[in-house]
């Protein structure tokens, strides 16, 4: 028994990833379902970040933001969803320590990227409705720099303690995620020690940066909403919500299934566990599928981008 503590439980041979555990029979139509989701992430948000390279016109602070939760939509696809489809169609698959740590890492991190972005976006739109003479002046380019330098270097470090926070513990007992995807939790339940810090830092993350960003989300939008509702016209009303339309609904998608995530986890204990993953899963495919066609359908810039030139190929 003492064996099984020795220093060799710190790295732990690969994990086995098993999937969504009481629907086994339906996982190759749910691996189709998710290959098409990641197809749409992935040809949606490549058009987004090639269309606001390659136009001049959609070089603004908006779009530049855009361009940001778009990279990081590609990542967030791409860390677990081909995962996700092979397991799905290919049976459990193996995944090796490091890799497992890496992907948790990155999955977590692009979380926090998102939630950081769609704050920057909401500053955005409050500097560009409620000063708008002031905008280019305010949003310059040395601005928008600090702000990703603040958003890349906030996410990296709520994120990368808890690769620390797991290669400290030892591994004894069963390493069969019934997952499909390393998460940090997931990993430390496996371990045959205390995992109250990872546990205490796991609810103290999303509540320090996700809900202070929710909050300064709502307060800018309150904001907004305040210059809005003084503006003269009926139009310019109208004008002002509608650019802003495109970014509520993304946060929505982005913020609802999170905090429904958070709650059932820690709440819904009468909640089948396939029930849970399986949200899990679409929380991790869907947003990254539906940003770039909401941007696509609501943003007029990037609507008449992406028509035109079938039209002119009409003519």
């Amino acid at each position: 028994m003492v064996a099984t503590f020795n220093l060799s439980s710190f790295n732990p041979g690969p994990f086995i990833l098993l999937g969504i555990p009481g629907l086994e029979e339906f996982h190759v139509w749910i691996g189709i379902l998710f290959f098409i989701i990641y197809l749409v992430a992935l040809v949606g948000n490549s058009i987004l970040l090639y269309l606001i390279s390659m136009e001049h016109t959609l070089h603004e602070p908006m779009f530049f933001f855009l361009s940001m939760l778009a990279a990081t939509d590609v990542i967030l696809s791409n860390t677990c969803v081909p995962k996700t489809f092979s397991i799905f169609w290919l049976g459990p698959q193996e995944i090796t320590f490091p890799a497992c740590l890496t992907q948790m890492f990155f999955l977590h991190y692009s979380f926090a990227m998102d939630s950081a972005i769609l704050l920057a976006m909401a500053f955005d739109r409050y500097v560009a409705i409620c000063f708008p003479l002031r905008y280019t002046n305010i949003l310059t380019h040395q601005i928008i720099t600090k702000i990703v330098v603040a958003i890349v270097s906030r996410s990296f470090c709520i994120i990368f303690p808890c690769v620390f926070l797991l290669k400290r513990l030892p591994f004894c007992r069963t390493l069969f995620i019934p997952h499909t995807y390393c998460e940090h939790i997931g990993i430390a339940q496996l371990a045959c020690a205390d995992i109250s810090i990872n546990i205490w830092y796991g609810l103290a993350v999303p509540i320090m940066t996700v809900t202070s960003d929710l909050i300064l989300i709502g307060i800018s939008y309150g904001l907004i909403l305040r210059a809005v509702f003084n503006l003269p016209s009926r139009d310019a009303r109208k004008k002002a919500l509608n650019t802003c339309g495109s970014h509520v609904c993304v946060i929505l998608i982005f913020y609802t299934p999170a905090m429904f995530s958070v709650l059932t986890h820690r709440f819904g204990h009468n909640i089948p566990r396939s029930f849970h993953i399986l949200t899990a899963n679409l929380y991790v495919a869907i947003p990254p599928a539906l940003n770039p066609i909401i941007y696509g359908v609501k943003t007029k810039q990037i609507r008449e981008k992406i028509i035109l030139p079938f039209f002119s190929k009409g003519n």
